[in-house]
């Protein structure tokens, strides 16, 4: 039987997994990141009719961190063939840390998949090539796709990234030295920690991202982001990749 979805679900949802706060910590690698409040909690939800339901901080912005490399691989897959893009990165999970160099090494510089630090890197090195402004038109998606204008860079988060890049740094001077990266490192590298750094709330994400639940279509925007099958395509690699190393533990707990 179908169960009508509203807010109290998600308010329910909230209660049950409260108590679990603290069990997980937030990222300490960045400084920026470390003083992140890890009490925050909240959900939406948004339906491909337009519905929105939320509850707890879901209107409360934040740094979207690796959410970012699915908008950076939709903005590429609107510029570049499907060959272009499956010739420098795989489809594969890599079963390994996000920011691996082993496996890189033994690969020759060819990421296995878009999700993990090295593939998200590749394709922001492709957005460089073909975007005059790669910083500028990621705003310019967002805001189109969200329907909200204001979002923009924490330039917080974004230098103190950077100002601690080094293994991000190696990854992509890794891949350079296999002849997969083609622009100048330190352009890249601030290109994507500031994709990294889109502020953004759980409200505005699902608005964003109802595309790929409405066979590449956003609700407010004539033209289709992708296309359906490309939707699919994306879709496939969130469930095998998007939980890094713990995809097949994802999968298996939730079915």
């Amino acid at each position: 039987m179908a169960v009508a979805m509203d807010n109290a679900i998600l308010e329910n949802i909230l209660r049950q997994v409260r108590p679990l706060i603290g069990q997980g910590k937030v990222a300490d690698y960045i400084p920026a990141l470390a003083t992140v409040d890890g009490s925050r909690l909240g959900i939406a939800i948004c339906t491909v009719d337009g519905q929105l339901f939320q509850a707890g901080d879901a209107q409360e912005r934040f740094s979207i961190q690796s959410i970012s490399k699915v908008l950076s691989l939709v903005v590429a897959m609107r510029h570049y063939s499907e060959e272009e893009i499956w010739q420098r990165v795989g489809k594969d999970p890599s079963g390994s840390p996000f920011n691996s160099l082993v496996q890189l090494e033994m690969e020759q510089g060819i990421p296995r998949n878009p999700f993990i630090n090295a593939g998200a890197l590749v394709v922001c090195d492709m957005l460089q090539g073909r975007l005059s402004a790669p910083r500028q038109r990621m705003l310019e998606v967002v805001r189109g796709l969200s329907g909200v204008s204001d979002i923009s860079y924490d330039t917080v988060v974004a230098r103190s990234e950077f100002e601690h890049s080094a293994r991000n740094a190696a990854i992509a001077w890794l891949m350079k030295s296999f002849g997969n990266f083609h622009h100048d490192v330190t352009t890249v590298l601030q290109n994507y920690f500031h994709y990294c750094a889109l502020k953004m709330s759980c409200v505005e994400l699902a608005r964003t991202f109802v595309f790929l639940a409405n066979q590449g279509k956003a609700i407010h925007i004539d033209e289709p982001v992708v296309t359906p099958m490309q939707a699919r395509q994306i879709n496939a690699l969130m469930a095998t990749s998007g939980m890094y190393q713990n995809a097949g533990e994802f999968a298996w707990r939730v079915g």
